[in-house]
């Protein structure tokens, strides 16, 4: 369990946005490349897109939870029942351990300022006034926390 968050938190700190760093930690579990986890979640850094929405850790673990739980049929209600209810339960404890599971929120960045798409460099200025680390290192373990539950071989 602990390679992979460690995995998680490396990726990051490689210069891989959030989401990136979460999916491609647990991509060859469902059969993805790193190369393919790392376009996978590619648009969901810094909250989306950088537009500060839903937090790219987050965004993340529910790809993976989408790999792990998602529904292939479009008909099959109680298969998207049932990763809508993972889904949901990962987001409340995401939030427990974050305080949030908005980007902005998490930033302590005012929801109304504009974001511009370029990101920051990643300088020791950028990792400590950014709880990001911390936040993904948390989301990874999240997921491995359930893959432990579930008995399921990391």
């Amino acid at each position: 369990m602990e390679d992979r968050v460690e995995l998680a938190v490396s990726l990051f700190k490689e210069g891989y946005n959030c989401s990136q760093s979460v999916v491609a930690a647990f991509a060859d579990i469902y059969g993805f490349t790193r190369e393919q986890a790392l376009r996978m979640g590619a648009s969901f850094g810094g909250g989306i897109g950088r537009m500060r929405q839903t937090c790219g850790a987050a965004c993340g673990l529910f790809l993976v939870a989408g790999l792990e739980t998602g529904c292939t049929e479009g008909r099959n209600r109680e298969g998207k029942e049932a990763n809508y209810i993972l889904v949901q339960q990962l987001a409340e404890e995401f939030k427990k351990r974050n305080g949030a599971l908005i980007c902005s929120n998490l930033l302590g960045l005012d929801k109304n300022a504009p974001t511009p798409a370029t990101p920051e460099a990643r300088t020791d200025t950028y990792y400590k006034k950014r709880p990001c680390v911390k936040i993904v290192e948390e989301a990874a373990r999240i997921w491995a926390e359930y893959l432990n539950k579930k008995g399921k071989e990391q």
